[in-house]
């Protein structure tokens, strides 16, 4: 089995814990054959918090530069990251408790739905929004994942194809017009292929740039936690998880803003 999907099950042993988002939903969707990280959405509860360091401290995992995984830091929307050696496979976990774009209703949905799943994952269209980062290769998995679609009136909001998009216009024009207000570029559409592409390429960089601020943002809050890391880590790494996430915290509670 898939480590991450081994993972994923011991994570949720007893009780659903962590739901796989990112690069592994995405070969989850069946878009991807491997992604080199696994990421969780993981619940922000002391309960899930413990259960999953108990599960990385049995693989021997160790902190990668991130935040504690403690809910007083994931619930201002820091994530947390570790790495083991799984044979000759290097294993990176990383785990969030509120993902970005995702709003507060929609993720409180998302974990209903996935309560009994057999491999709780992100479904397809919240995944899209995930995946709207600053890497440029991400917008091709969101057109994608567009296809994978079935309402119309998600496929117009997320693809990222001029052709798909006047497909879809000319067979769901009453979609179209009240659509507009949410995704401007749609207004385009009558207005030929280049210009729609046109809007498709500037909207991608918007959304780029979107994220590169909000990115800058948690890099300017960690600046003293990353100036004191290096020496950190040389001190956790003979500890054992549990003795390194103790060190961590309290070092954190010192250099780690809880919020922005």
């Amino acid at each position: 089995m898939n480590i991450y999907l081994r993972l994923t099950e011991e994570f949720n042993r007893g009780r659903l814990r962590c739901i796989v988002s990112s690069g592994q939903a995405v070969v989850l969707h069946r878009l991807a054959i491997m992604s080199k990280d696994g990421d969780w959405i993981i619940r922000e509860d002391a309960e899930a918090t413990r259960h999953v360091l108990q599960i990385l401290a049995s693989h021997q995992a160790r902190y990668r530069f991130g935040a504690p995984l403690e809910e007083r830091w994931l619930r201002g929307g820091w994530s947390a990251h570790f790495e083991f050696r799984e044979g000759s496979l290097r294993v990176r976990t990383d785990f969030v408790t509120r993902p970005p774009r995702i709003s507060p209703a929609e993720l409180a949905q998302l974990w209903r739905e996935q309560e009994n799943a057999p491999v709780p994952c992100v479904d397809v269209r919240r995944l899209a929004d995930i995946k709207k980062t600053n890497r440029e290769k991400d917008y091709a998995v969101i057109g994608e994942l567009a296809r994978q679609l079935t309402n119309p009136t998600d496929q117009f909001l997320y693809s990222r194809s001029a052709i798909d998009l006047q497909q879809l216009a000319a067979a769901h024009p009453d979609h179209l017009q009240s659509l507009r207000v949410q995704r401007p570029l749609l207004a385009l559409i009558s207005q030929g292929r280049d210009q729609l592409e046109a809007a498709l390429d500037a909207e991608r960089r918007a959304l780029i740039h979107a994220n590169e601020v909000r990115l800058a943002r948690y890099e300017e809050a960690a600046a003293r936690w990353a100036a004191a890391w290096p020496t950190l880590e040389a001190t956790i790494l003979d500890l054992d998880l549990p003795a390194a996430h103790e060190r961590l915290y309290q070092r954190a509670a010192a250099l780690l803003p809880e919020t922005l």
